[in-house]
């Protein structure tokens, strides 16, 4: 998956604004790849877990389509841990096809790393960010 780097620092930035809890947000794509990030409230305003805000999610997914476009993943941030599915993440990825971003730790020298979680299974996808 190819993220522009903007995207990148938007999602650090998005992360680092929502300490001491977890960030989380929608991308929306096409077959050209990532076309738009969508930071969203995480309704559970935890430090260890998320929930993309359901008006939030409404919203992205209304502009997708608007644009042509489908929801093709999620992120969140960890604060404190390292950027990989926490069991409560893999439980939650209820979206076989979309790509998980996690970006963690927020409350150090964060990484933002791309994975796919089909049936509990947790596959690390190569993460480019690229500028454009």
């Amino acid at each position: 998956m190819i993220l522009p780097a903007d995207m990148a620092e938007q999602i650090l930035e998005h992360s680092r604004a929502s300490l001491p809890n977890e960030a989380c947000g929608l991308l929306a794509g096409d077959d050209g790849g990532v076309r738009r990030l969508y930071p969203v409230a995480n309704a559970d305003a935890s430090p260890v877990s998320y929930t993309i805000d359901p008006t939030g999610h409404f919203e992205a997914l209304r502009d997708a389509e608007q644009n042509g476009w489908e929801l093709i993943g999620a992120f969140h941030s960890h604060v404190n841990a390292p950027a990989y599915p926490s069991p409560s993440d893999v439980a939650g990825a209820a979206e076989p096809e979309w790509v998980w971003l996690v970006a963690g730790p927020i409350a150090g020298s964060a990484e933002i790393r791309a994975y796919r979680i089909a049936a509990g299974e947790v596959t690390e996808e190569k993460l480019e960010i690229a500028s454009r």
